[in-house]
C-alpha cells in the first residue's frame, strides 16, 4: 500500500505542472523589510563561513611558528608544510560541495543549513587544540566538508527565495557582511597571533572565537523558512503555499499598497538525475563554469590564503606581514558593498570579467613590488576585484540551472573550484620555492586570463531575469 501511494506520488510530481504562479508570485515581491531580513539572516552565516574558511593565511604564520608546520616541504606533497593545511581545507570543501546537492534535495535547505553549520563548528574547535600535523590537517579536513555543504546551501538558498529584481543585490550584500569576517580575522590574527594569552598560543585563540558559529545556527533556523521553489519540486504544495501566504502578507503591510501583478514563469516538476548536469542543454554551462571554478580558485586563493606567507618570503617580517594583511583585509568587503548599488544594473558575466582581469593585472605589479605603502594599495586593489567577482560568480552559477538541479549542478560545478584549491596549495608552494612571489603572481594572473575568457566568451546573460527563464 505505502509502496502504491509513493509511486503515485511521484507520477503526480513527474506529470502534474507546479502550483499556477507560486514562483512568479514569489518573483514580483517588492524588497521591503521582510525580504531583506531573510537576506540578513543568510549573511550572518555567511560571516562565520568566511571568517572559519579564510582564516587558513593569517594563522599560518602561528603554525609555523609553533613548530606544527612548516613554510614549505622538500617534496611536491609534504604533509607537514601550510600546503597541506590548505589542501586538507579544501579536499573537505571538494567533498562538501560535491554531497551538497544530494543532501539539501533529500532533506531540505532549512535542515541542512542549520546541521551544516553546527558541524563544522565542532571541527574547528576540535582543531583548535592539535598539536601535531597530522591532527590539525584531520580536523580542517572534517571541518571543510561542513563548510563546503553550507557554502552551496546558502547560495542555493538566496538565489530561491529572493525575488529576481533584487538577487544581484541580494549576493552583493550577502557577500558585503561576510566578508566584513576578513579584515576581523585579520585584525585578531595581527593581535593574536605573535602572542599567547592565558598560555594558549594566539593561533588557537583566532580558531576559538569563530565558533561563535554555533550560537548562531540555531538563532538563524528558527527564522528562516524553508524554500518554497524547493517544497514545490518535493511536491509539498501546501506547505510552499504558506510560506509564499505568509511572505505576500508580510511583505504587503510593508508596502503599504497592492503587491505587483505576477508576471507567469512557471515550468513544469519532474525528478532530478544527477547525469542530466552533463547533457544538453546544461551540459555547456556545466563545463564552462567548470573550466572557470578551476581558474577562479588559483586567483582568489593563491592570494588569499598565501599574502602574509608571500609577504614572509620576500623579507618582510612576521609581525609586519600580518600587519600588512590586517590592513589589506579591511578592503575585503569593499567590492560586494559596490554591488549592493550595482549588482542588479550591470550584467554578472562583465562584472566577473573585468574584476579578473583587475585581479590579474594588480597582481603582477604586486609581485615586483618592494616598498610598503605599493605592497598594501595593489593588495587592496586585488582585494577589492577578487571580492567583486566573488559575489557576482556566487549569483551567476546559482542562476544557470533550474530548481530540480540547482543544489546538484552548483555542487558539482563549485567541487571543481575546491579539488583545484587543495592541488594548487601545493602547486604555488613550488613556484614559490622555485619562483619566489613574482612567479606566482605570474600564475595566479594567468589563471584570471582563463576566467575572463571562459565566462566573457561562453556565459549567458542572467540580470533581471527569472530563474525559470533562465533554465529554459
Amino acid at each position: 500500500m505505502r509502496g502504491h501511494a509513493g509511486a503515485r506520488g511521484e507520477d503526480l510530481i513527474h506529470a502534474a505542472p507546479l502550483p499556477h504562479s507560486l514562483t512568479a508570485r514569489l518573483d514580483r515581491l517588492p524588497a521591503t523589510r521582510t525580504v531583506w531580513r531573510i537576506i540578513a539572516l543568510l549573511s550572518l552565516a555567511l560571516f562565520f563561513e568566511l571568517y572559519d574558511m579564510l582564516m587558513t593565511g593569517v594563522i599560518a604564520p602561528g603554525l609555523t611558528a609553533s613548530g606544527i608546520l612548516t613554510m614549505t616541504t622538500p617534496g611536491l606533497f609534504g604533509a607537514a608544510g601550510i600546503a597541506s593545511f590548505v589542501a586538507a581545507l579544501f579536499a573537505g570543501l571538494t567533498v562538501g560541495t560535491v554531497s551538497a546537492g544530494l543532501f539539501t534535495d533529500r532533506f531540505g535547505r532549512r535542515a541542512i543549513f542549520t546541521w551544516a553549520m553546527l558541524g563544522y563548528t565542532l571541527f574547528s574547535i576540535a582543531m583548535a587544540f592539535q598539536s601535531t600535523a597530522w591532527g590539525l590537517n584531520s580536523c580542517r579536513f572534517l571541518a571543510g566538508i561542513g563548510l563546503g555543504i553550507e557554502l552551496v546551501t546558502i547560495d542555493i538558498y538566496i538565489s530561491e527565495l529572493v525575488p529576481k529584481h533584487v538577487r544581484g543585490r541580494a549576493f552583493a550584500f550577502s557577500q558585503t557582511c561576510g566578508f566584513t569576517a576578513v579584515p576581523i580575522v585579520g585584525i585578531l590574527a595581527w593581535a593574536l597571533v605573535p602572542r599567547a594569552p592565558l598560555g594558549l598560543e594566539g593561533w588557537r585563540w583566532v580558531v576559538l572565537i569563530g565558533a561563535s558559529s554555533a550560537l548562531a545556527a540555531w538563532y538563524i533556523r528558527r527564522r528562516l523558512p524553508e524554500s518554497p521553489r524547493w517544497l514545490m519540486q518535493v511536491g509539498r504544495h501546501r506547505e510552499a503555499e504558506d510560506v509564499i501566504s505568509q511572505l505576500e502578507r508580510k511583505v504587503r503591510t510593508e508596502y503599504g499598497a497592492a503587491l505587483p501583478e505576477p508576471v507567469e514563469n512557471e515550468t513544469p516538476a519532474r525528478p532530478s538525475r544527477f547525469a542530466e548536469i552533463w547533457t544538453p542543454p546544461y551540459r555547456g554551462r556545466a563545463i564552462m563554469m567548470a573550466i572557470f571554478n578551476i581558474a577562479q580558485s588559483i586567483g582568489f586563493y593563491g592570494f588569499t590564503n598565501w599574502v602574509p606567507t608571500l609577504l614572509i618570503s620576500r623579507g618582510v617580517g612576521t609581525t609586519h606581514s600580518l600587519l600588512y594583511t590586517a590592513i589589506i583585509a579591511i578592503a575585503a568587503p569593499v567590492g560586494p558593498l559596490l554591488g549592493v548599488k550595482i549588482g542588479d544594473r550591470l550584467e554578472r558575466k562583465w562584472l566577473i570579467c573585468g574584476a579578473a582581469g583587475t585581479a590579474a593585472g594588480c597582481g603582477l605589479l604586486f609581485g615586483q613590488a618592494t616598498v610598503a605603502i605599493a605592497l598594501i594599495i595593489l593588495g587592496v586593489l586585488i582585494t577589492v576585484a577578487n571580492n567583486t567577482m566573488s559575489f557576482a560568480y556566487h549569483a551567476y552559477q546559482a542562476e544557470l540551472f533550474p530548481t530540480r538541479l540547482r543544489a546538484k549542478a552548483v555542487g558539482c560545478v563549485y567541487s571543481f573550484s575546491r579539488a583545484s584549491a587543495a592541488v594548487n596549495a601545493f602547486l604555488i608552494a613550488l613556484v614559490l620555492r622555485n619562483f619566489g612571489a613574482a612567479g606566482v603572481f605570474a600564475f595566479i594572473g594567468g589563471a584570471m586570463l582563463i576566467v575572463v575568457i571562459t565566462i566573457g566568451g561562453f556565459g549567458p546573460r542572467t540580470t533581471g531575469q527569472a530563474l525559470e527563464e533562465i533554465s529554459r
